[in-house]
């Protein structure tokens, strides 16, 4: 039972991890987006984010950064990168493509931008349509029965006592 337990909180914990870091994609394609329409590197605009960038993203990128400084290719850090955060999947995609090819990355990184904060604003907007739904309960379990028994109690009390 304690098994299942942990294995449940640690899925819980991996779940609530990976949104964190779904609410900082935006932010970490900015810094990408930003670095590379400046002129700098893949591997350059990598250390701008593990330098700037938000916590949980930091750790991973400075770590791909490091097997990099020893000497791993970029792609093969990167890919490193997608299998520890899924979430920078296609971000690493388009770097891996810019550093292999030479292709622009920025129009890319700005259209996942794009897409990331859509997809985070259709979330939350989701969560907003239900928020009524979970409102009921209270209203009808709580709110009403004492408003019943403020106002309709007293009434049928003193009606009753009149009698």
């Amino acid at each position: 039972m304690a098994r299942v337990g942990r294995g449940l909180l640690r899925i819980r914990r991996r779940q609530r991890r990976a949104g964190q870091i779904e609410r900082e994609l935006p932010t970490v394609l900015d810094l990408l987006a930003v670095a590379v329409g400046a002129g700098v590197s893949p591997a350059g605009a990598l250390e701008t984010v593990a330098r700037w960038g938000p916590p949980l993203v930091v750790g991973p990128v400075g770590r791909a950064l490091v097997s990099v400084r020893l000497g791993a290719a970029l792609p093969e850090a990167l890919d490193d990168l997608a299998a520890e955060l899924p979430a920078l999947h296609p971000v690493t995609d388009a770097l891996i493509a810019s550093a292999r090819l030479g292709a622009p990355a920025g129009p890319t990184l700005a259209r996942l931008g794009d897409e990331s904060r859509s997809a985070l604003r259709r979330r939350a907007e989701a969560r907003a349509r239900t928020l009524p739904v979970k409102l009921l309960f209270p209203l009808v379990l709580l709110v009403l029965p004492a408003f019943g028994l403020l106002t309709v109690a007293p009434a049928v009390i003193s009606a009753m006592s009149h009698l």
